[in-house]
């Protein structure tokens, strides 16, 4: 029991509590079991992209089978290449399995491990941030206060826990900077940290959200360069540590990062250019520092009114690293205006791998970490004042701050007063930041003045997360006043059900869920949809099933799409509708196609073009008829009959990854089929390889003789082949690593 007293009086422990408090009460609404209290994760991105996807996979893992392939949206795509599908991700799988022992996949399972990832990142900066100011008096307080400003402030606060992948590709970024950290405090490399820095990196890149993991590898990379440098570790050491820390990040998430850039190389967002690619904040989106909510719904930018005094006073000071770190947060913010700034310009044409992103605004994730560990520095320094002209002249520089602010109040009040409807909403967030600042102001004096006693200290943090709990918590655009269970329903919808009632004598088909499905949520449902909002979509799928979005004849002729959700009672082809509900749109009626493509077809006419523009220009042609031609990429080697012949081709199974047919024809034939031309495919003709072709400019065909014949497809990429012996070979050494060190101590 004197132990046990003796830990829970120990600062770190009393923080750590902290944090844990901290955590239960933000996302109480998310844990109370009073239904009417209730809050979830607003609709929208997370359910209809992170939940499907993470419900598909609970399906497939839960069978004891790896998801490579997702027949259920995009009109088919590589599920290992969607990065944002995180199918190789250690904590989702620890969030499938324990929903298995739950009793199945819920909405609710996919926010709990949202908050359990902000809970690990604030514990995780607490850490790093604990280790950079060792042997500081106030080295626990300023852990604290970073670790609160990184957990709650507008970043975290704001779309990246409706982002997900957003969020747990984020956290692990001070884990790898405590690495960096410890394998050079010594003034020579520590190789076992320099891995657990990689390791870190490559859990970001399995997370699913290419464009963090690509900023924080950067700033990881310079971090690295920085502590060489001032711990005079030598070039060669510095070369070899980063080969190292590149090769274990890279090893680590091989098994998801091979099929991803395969994947992307072959989507349509590898021709998007410039003007796609550089949207970002607009400039005077720096207003949110100070007056969070003032330009837009999300204020990523905000930190909290009292860090910025800790802030200054760590740049004032110079102290520890705090300049490296205010100069990456400069860095962030300029890169988060994107074209708006000509930086954007030349970073876009000279910086590697700057052409795959869009959505610079995501650079604040490097904004908001760089000015937490600032925060850090400058809690320290804030308690060692060199003298009292140094503290003087920092209490003066906010009281002027403070008069701004309160200045800013006074005008809005005046605006507000002479036009309410149209300055209302500024008003309240110049009052609120005046307030805090009000606030703020006797707390930071007295902590000025005495920063060792303990009273200042924590009524500042308090504040700090007063401050920030103000704009986050249940804020309107992340947060529904619903429980989870009224989010999403795990089961099919009668619509949906509706078509999978349907016999189909054991044939595959698709349907267009523009509306009435909508999202991913036919990986949810399991129902085959040529639609879905996944940002990564096969070039070839996406321009046909894009050409006219709403009303698409070709795209459900080439994708077998039986039933099309629709608006109109009425289409543009013979149909009958055979049930109606609504969404929120409206109503919406199930229209089941007179004569709708079977999944593999027969075609004996082929028409040969080299592009996909052209074959896409052939089938424009309102007289072409896409289901007595075949339109190829390459010419087929055997003889067709150019007239309609009998024969049947019928799919004997149908699987995520393995499609068996039977084919009969009098004549040579082509089989078409509505699966997308894609690399990993491999196709056997009665047992002998035979080749895929590409057709209709983005689908798959395969050319047979005349008589019997099986035709298998499997999909098994070399890709993941490779990535997994790799990421298999990377995973066993770091756990023997562990073990090793662990037995050593």
């Amino acid at each position: 029991m004197r132990l046990l007293r003796r830990y829970w009086r120990h600062p770190d422990a009393l923080a750590l509590a902290c944090l844990a408090l901290l955590w239960l009460f933000f996302f109480w609404r998310l844990f109370t079991p009073v239904a009417a209290d209730q809050a979830s994760l607003a609709k929208g991105d997370f359910s209809a992209q992170f939940v499907a996807f993470a419900g598909y996979q609970y399906q497939r893992l839960s069978g004891g089978e790896i998801p490579l392939w997702n027949p259920y949206n995009n009109g088919g795509l590589p599920f290992v290449g969607d990065t944002q599908a995180a199918v190789f991700y250690p904590p989702r799988w620890i969030t499938i399995a324990l929903s298995s022992l739950a009793g199945g996949w819920s909405y609710n399972a996919l926010q709990l491990e949202m908050t359990a990832h902000v809970l690990i990142y604030s514990l995780l900066m607490y850490l790093f941030l604990r280790r950079l100011t060792l042997g500081q008096r106030l080295s626990p307080l300023a852990a604290l206060a970073g670790a609160i400003v990184i957990a709650y402030g507008g970043y975290t606060g704001s779309y990246p826990p409706l982002q997900l992948a957003i969020l747990e590709a984020a956290i692990w970024f001070p884990l790898a900077c405590l690495g960096i950290l410890e394998a050079t405090r010594r003034g020579k490399l520590s190789y076992p940290y320099v891995a657990l820095a990689g390791a870190a990196l490559g859990l970001s890149w399995l997370a699913g959200h290419p464009q963090t993991s690509w900023f924080m590898t950067y700033v990881l990379c310079a971090y690295f360069a920085y502590r060489s440098y001032r711990q005079k570790i030598g070039p060669r050491a510095l070369l070899l540590g980063g080969i190292s820390f590149g090769l274990v990040a890279f090893s680590v998430s091989a098994v998801a990062l091979l099929p991803g850039i395969e994947y992307l190389l072959h989507t349509s967002r590898a021709v998007l250019g410039f003007e796609q690619k550089g949207n970002g904040f607009p400039i005077q989106d720096v207003a949110q520092i100070v007056f969070p909510g003032s330009v837009s719904q999300w204020s990523p930018l905000y930190i909290g009114l009292p860090s910025l005094f800790f802030i200054a006073v760590a740049f004032s000071r110079n102290a520890g690293q705090s300049r490296f770190w205010l100069a990456a947060a400069a860095a962030g913010l300029i890169w988060s205006f994107g074209a708006n700034t000509p930086f954007y310009d030349l970073a876009y044409n000279l910086v590697p791998g700057a052409r795959f992103f869009r959505g610079q605004e995501r650079a604040a994730f490097l904004v908001a970490n760089s000015l937490a560990i600032a925060v850090a520095f400058g809690v320290v320094a804030a308690g060692d004042w060199p003298n009292h002209f140094h503290r003087r002249r920092a209490l003066l520089w906010w009281r002027g701050f403070a008069a701004l602010v309160l200045a800013i109040a006074l005008g809005a009040f005046v605006l507000w007063m002479g036009d309410s409807p149209r300055w209302s909403q500024f008003f309240n967030t110049a009052s609120r930041s005046a307030a805090i600042m009000a606030l703020s102001a006797p707390l930071l004096f007295a902590f000025a003045r005495q920063p060792h006693q303990s009273l200042a200290g924590l009524a500042l943090i308090a504040l700090i997360a007063l401050d920030l709990f103000s704009i986050s918590l249940d804020h309107p655009g992340t947060y529904d006043p619903v429980p989870s269970a009224g989010q999403l329903t795990m089961t099919p919808p009668p619509l949906v059900q509706t078509a999978l009632n349907e016999p189909d004598g054991g044939q595959p088909f698709r349907v267009d869920g523009f509306r009435g499905l909508g999202g991913n949520l036919g990986s949810l449902y399991g129902i085959m949809d040529m639609r879905g909002i996944s940002p990564l979509f096969l070039e070839g799928p996406y321009q046909i099933i894009h050409r006219d979005y709403v009303n698409n004849p070709l795209a459900w002729e080439l994708f077998a799409v039986k039933y099309v959700y629709s608006g109109s009672e009425t289409l543009s082809v013979p149909s009958t509708v055979v049930a109606a509900g609504n969404d929120s749109e409206g109503a919406v009626y199930a229209h089941l196609l007179d004569d709708p493509r079977p999944f593999v077809h027969l075609v004996y006419h082929a028409d040969v073009v080299d592009s996909d523009g052209f074959a896409r220009a052939l089938m424009d042609d309102p007289r072409y008829d896409p289901r007595g031609k075949v339109v190829l990429h390459s010419a087929p080697k055997l003889d067709l009959p150019n007239h309609q012949a009998t024969g049947t081709a019928i799919v004997k199974s149908y699987q995520e990854e393995a499609i068996d047919i039977e084919v009969e024809s009098a004549d040579n034939a082509i089989v078409s089929i509505a699966q997308p031309h894609y690399v990993g495919w491999t196709a056997q003709l009665n047992g002998e390889p035979a080749k895929i072709l590409r057709a209709y400019g983005g689908l798959s065909a395969v050319e047979i003789p005349a008589g019997q014949h099986t035709l298998q497809l499997r999909y098994n990429p070399l890709s993941y082949a490779i990535g997994f012996v790799l990421s298999g070979f990377a995973w066993l050494s770091l756990a023997l690593l562990a073990v090793v060190k662990l037995l050593r101590r």
